[in-house]
């Protein structure tokens, strides 16, 4: 995780972070972790909205997924967790106005 999240790094790429972050949260998950899965996921929660491409948010999706069949599916963090990645949607671009 170390190599995805030095900014300082050459190759750094903060949707390659993204991408990690969320895919621990989602092994946290199966390991019935849910406050490790929030903690590990909680930096793409907080991406602001011109970072939260396509990609990243898909990727949390499936950590909303795993959420939700997770056996703290039930629990207060677990819903407030899947109804915040709900919220996480992509930035649209500006759309040109017709002439």
């Amino acid at each position: 995780m170390a190599a995805f999240s030095d900014r300082n790094a050459a190759h750094w790429a903060f949707g390659d972070e993204a991408g990690a972050r969320c895919n621990l949260a989602v092994v946290r998950l199966h390991d019935d972790q849910l406050e490790g899965a929030a903690d590990a996921l909680r930096p793409v929660l907080d991406l602001p909205p011109a970072q939260r491409n396509r990609g990243i948010v898909v990727s949390a999706q499936r950590v909303q997924r795993a959420v939700g069949h997770s056996p703290a599916r039930t629990t207060i963090l677990a819903q407030e967790l899947r109804e915040e990645i709900t919220q996480f949607s992509p930035t649209t671009p500006p759309h040109a106005l017709p002439r």
